[in-house]
């Protein structure tokens, strides 16, 4: 069995980093939004909810778009004061840059990645873009649209492979095709989501995802499910996907993976905390699928499992993801990426 990595030097430094729960203020969890991710968003904000404020925190509740009344959202925002926003939403006005946005014109500070790195992690199309022109291991797409020849693109990006409309998030509306004809199918699908809709060679072998807090990657976690793939079902409704520390890497894999994802996070210009999504083709190499600024926080969750695994629980986790918010940063835009110079 592969040694699990651990990485105490970082669990130190986590847990180290946590402040005084009362030093954070008027902390307001901000969650719900009106994305095809709402439902998860409100499980996520929840639990942090809880975490929070059973931990001492000074912590009330925005559920934005919620039931409450007939307020806007920046109405809702302005409607309490505020010392630091916890980001809780999920899918398009809320890991997009859009609910930054509007938090960086009120002056609140808040948790994870600015406008620009949330903007490009959220849009997998151009993230992809960026990663392979700094030679970051993307795999082959092709961008679809109505007069896309089928067969053509088919034959382009040997199929099978995986059709995503570029700004849904928990896998909503992929779909894997083995065929011109699937291929064309997929697409109609997509496009009902999403203006911008590709397909991405599929890659078989093993999946892995990686969470990164305050710069640091927490310990490895190898997925298997029955499903096709790692869908919206897999994630966060069925009990029968499995997830495993014994990633089947050796010390030297486990390093890679970790690199790999610090530094394609740190490339996005990404800040705070998030998670990676990654391949292992049959010859060993990684793949980069996507970045996740704004992971899933529910029991079905992948970060606070790394964060067990590595000895936080999920109040010293939210704690941590609190602490590393840094409103300052988020106003002097997309820093200059990691490792741009090296390959």
């Amino acid at each position: 069995m592969a040694a699990v990595n651990i990485n105490a030097v970082a669990l130190d430094a986590l847990k180290l980093g946590i402040p005084d729960p009362s030093s954070f203020g008027r902390v307001a969890v901000i969650f719900g939004g009106n994305s095809s991710e709402r439902p998860v968003s409100l499980k996520s904000g929840m639990a942090i909810f809880e975490a929070l404020k059973s931990s001492g925190v000074d912590v009330f509740a925005i559920d934005l778009f919620g039931p409450e009344g007939d307020l806007n959202p920046i109405q809702q925002l302005q409607a309490e004061p505020i010392d630091l926003a916890f980001i809780a939403l999920h899918g398009p006005g809320g890991e997009d840059g859009t609910i930054q946005g509007a938090l960086e014109m009120l002056g609140i500070p808040y948790t994870g990645s600015g406008v620009m790195a949330s903007a490009l992690g959220m849009d997998k199309l151009r993230c992809k873009q960026l990663w392979k022109s700094l030679e970051l291991p993307s795999p082959p797409h092709q961008v679809l649209n109505a007069d896309s020849d089928w067969q053509q693109a088919a034959d382009q990006i040997q199929l099978p492979a995986m059709v995503k409309p570029a700004h849904e998030g928990s896998s909503i509306g992929m779909v894997k095709v083995d065929n011109a004809e699937a291929l064309a199918e997929a697409y109609q699908s997509a496009a009902k989501l999403d203006s911008c809709v590709f397909a991405e060679r599929w890659i078989t072998g093993r999946e892995y995802t990686v969470a990164i807090i305050n710069g640091k990657a927490l310990p490895v976690i190898r997925l298997e499910t029955p499903h096709l793939f790692y869908d919206y079902d897999a994630k966060y409704v069925s009990d029968d996907t499995d997830y495993h520390f014994d990633t089947e890497l050796d010390e030297a894999g486990i390093a890679e993976i970790q690199t790999l994802s610090v530094r394609a996070f740190n490339t996005v210009g990404c800040e705070g905390w998030g998670r990676v999504d990654v391949m292992q083709d049959q010859d060993g190499k990684f793949w980069l699928l996507e970045v996740n600024t704004i992971p899933g926080m529910t029991d079905h969750s992948l970060v606070p499992m790394a964060a067990k695994q590595a000895g936080l629980s999920f109040e010293q986790l939210v704690l941590a993801i609190l602490a590393g918010a840094d409103g300052a940063q988020k106003h002097k835009g997309l820093k200059q990426p990691v490792g741009v110079n090296s390959k």
